[in-house]
């Protein structure tokens, strides 16, 4: 009898040291200090705080201080004739260059986008210019999107209630569309449109994918424009130049570039808008079935 007794209690005894140095294996592993990755991330996160900071910043000193309207057509048709030199002479240092600038404007939130994108046609031509246009557009809000999402984003997921995360997860799973529509109806800013998706954790692809589709129609449609104002801007170029003659101090060339928007254009970009969120309203009819 001793023999079944004592591989019972070797049994019983071996259970009970295992328990023993599981409990103490979790209990080591919930105090364990934060391991590599979680280590990496955190300069990542210094770093992009302190560039998103930088760019606010620049943003609002530009705009206070006025320099944003250095980007308007009375500077264009002032100096267009050193621009066209500089354009025919070096062409594709022109065309990076401007999507440079283009990129940068939309990076910092600077007002006047619609301008650029009216004068890019009107320098480089109807498709080479909405492709100037695109391009910068697309940088500068990728770029102001990442560093958006790697700054805030995190955070602003962790302190955020329930509510804000229902509405995040609801945005989340239909980002793609939403995007599409915020893009293609612009109710809302270009700038704001390229930060809040990053507070929601929206996937870079998803935001890329829709604001290349949802931005490209009206972008080209004012680089159209753009391509055939010769005629209007060397009228205005006569009027400033008779100004200054007259040594009037404030020559400014009134221009507004909204003038794009035909009534055409505008029902077109609506019915695409509503067409974007069909995909929507399926899935949640679906669900609610």
């Amino acid at each position: 009898m001793l023999v079944p007794i004592t591989k019972h209690w070797t049994l019983r005894r071996s259970y009970k040291t295992s328990r023993c140095v599981v409990g103490r294996a979790e209990r080591n592993k919930a105090i364990s200090p934060p391991d590599q990755a979680s280590r990496s991330v955190r300069p990542q996160q210094i770093a992009a705080v302190a560039i998103f900071a930088l760019v606010l910043v620049a943003g609002i000193f530009i705009v206070v201080s006025g320099l944003y309207r250095e980007l308007s057509f009375t500077n264009l048709i002032r100096h267009r004739a050193a621009i066209d030199s500089f354009v025919t002479a070096h062409g594709w240092a022109a065309f990076a260059g401007f999507v440079a600038i283009y990129a940068t404007s939309v990076a910092l939130s600077i007002p006047g986008a619609a301008v650029l994108t009216v004068s890019a046609g009107f320098l480089f031509g109807a498709l080479a210019g909405g492709l100037a246009a695109f391009t910068g557009a697309m940088m500068g809000a990728a770029a102001i999107f990442l560093i958006a999402r790697t700054a805030l984003g995190e955070w602003l997921a962790r302190k955020a209630g329930p509510s804000m995360e229902k509405l995040a997860d609801g945005f989340r799973r239909d980002a793609f569309w939403y995007l599409l529509f915020l893009r293609l109806v612009p109710l809302f800013p270009f700038w704001l449109v390229n930060i809040a998706p990053a507070f929601f954790g929206v996937r870079l692809m998803s935001f890329v994918g829709a604001t290349a589709i949802g931005i490209a129609p009206l972008t080209f449609a004012f680089a159209f424009f753009g391509a055939g104002l010769d005629s209007a801007i060397r009228a205005h170029a006569t009027d400033l130049d008779a100004c200054l003659m007259a040594g009037t101090e404030l020559c400014e060339v009134e221009f507004d570039p909204s003038q794009a928007l035909t009534p055409n254009l505008i029902t077109a970009l609506a019915v695409l808008g509503v067409v974007s969120l069909i995909p929507v309203a399926i899935k949640r009819w679906r669900a609610a079935r």
